[in-house]
């Protein structure tokens, strides 16, 4: 048993103490199948089993109705999705732990069967030829409406009320999901992005949303509870095609990100092999923990051993595991036991109900079973 392996040390983040650096990374799951698309007791005993991570980030959630792309996604957007919420953090809290928020807006990637019709938005009128799943199974997607001033404007608003409800529902923090095609990142990327305002055309433009939506949620909470995760690397994937400039576009992001108090920094390595494409980055965490003065996570196909590794090189301050935690839900305390893992069911990922869900048995219960 190693409990001073670098994973398992604490570690401060803002004004946060942390058990660990063995972080719970939001994950789609599809588990809030009712009217209200709220949180409920089933959300309640999921994130309670996992309360001993480091910091449970939660599956993305809707900052509007605009912004839903998914069946079963809870919402943060309601009076009913604050009291689901509410539920969820005081169990959590009650075990000890912290849990922020993930605040989400898939953008193109919707359809409009979740908006009576209407077109999904985004920041230009380009199809990104994926999929995407509705009440009704896996639809392809359509080109979107192009946002005016007037509707980004309202999305950042719907960041900053979304921020609010996260206060008010109890979380710690929250983290802006602007990563994975959703559509921050849909703003960031020449490829998505052809606006010709102040909103595209040159680097500063493309990212000018994201910088509003920090500056807009600041005001309703401390900056140093504010989480921010990207993706700089992918490509072929949610829509998303790479292009010379996206690296550049990465870094001056991350560059100016130095300016703010932020609780952290989340980056995922490559969802897939970008190392024969010249003008992508096939090391996130190295070519990042140099330009990136606050905490750095690390995410993506990491387990025991090579996230030990990152910590000890100094190449990330804590990293977040996705998958590893559905089906085990006490990871840590398996990590400081050398514990083996328990596999997890691929095809019971979005399925409502527990099965899945909150049926994996800790170490403990493993044992006694």
């Amino acid at each position: 048993m190693d409990r001073k392996q670098a994973l398992l040390q604490p570690i401060q983040v803002g004004d946060l103490t942390l058990n660990n650096r063995v972080w719970m990374a939001p994950m789609t799951r599809s588990r809030a199948n009712n009217e209200a698309k709220a949180p409920f007791d089933i959300h309640v005993k999921y994130y309670t089993q996992r309360a001993s991570s480091g910091l449970i980030i939660t599956e993305g959630s809707q900052i509007s109705e605009k912004a839903v792309g998914y069946i079963n996604t809870p919402g943060i957007h309601t009076e009913a999705q604050v009291e689901g919420w509410k539920k969820v953090t005081e169990a959590v809290h009650k075990e000890g732990g912290h849990i922020f928020i993930q605040l989400w807006h898939v953008g193109r990637i919707s359809h409009p069967d979740f908006h009576n019709g209407d077109l999904p938005h985004a920041p230009s009128a380009i199809n990104p030829h994926a999929k995407s799943f509705t009440p009704k199974g896996f639809k392809d997607t359509v080109t979107p409406k192009e946002m005016t001033i007037e509707d980004i404007k309202q999305t950042i608003l719907d960041f900053k009320n979304a921020a609010k409800n996260a206060m008010d529902a109890g979380f710690d923090g929250v983290e802006i999901h602007s990563s994975n095609g959703y559509l921050l990142h849909q703003f960031f990327s020449r490829t998505s992005n052809v606006r010709m305002d102040e909103y595209g055309g040159s680097i500063e433009n493309r990212a000018r949303i994201l910088f509003d939506v920090i500056d807009a949620i600041k005001e309703v909470m401390p900056e140093n509870r504010i989480g921010l995760r990207l993706n700089p690397s992918l490509h072929g994937i949610f829509g998303m095609e790479a292009d010379e400039e996206t690296i550049p576009t990465f870094d001056y992001i991350i560059e100016k990100l130095n300016q703010y108090d932020l609780a952290y920094l989340h980056l995922s390595e490559p969802f897939n092999d970008v190392s024969e494409i010249p003008y992508l980055e096939p090391h996130i965490a190295k070519r990042y923990r140099p330009m990136y003065k606050g905490t750095l996570v690390i995410n993506a196909a990491f387990d025991q051993e090579k996230g030990n590794q990152v910590i000890a090189e100094g190449l990330a301050d804590a990293v977040a595991f996705g998958k590893p935690f559905i089906s085990n839900p006490d990871l840590p305390e398996r990590f400081a036991q050398d514990a083996s893992l328990a596999e997890w069911d691929t095809d019971t990922f979005y399925t409502p109900g527990e099965k899945g869900y909150t049926d994996y048995p800790s170490l403990e219960e493993a044992k006694v079973d």
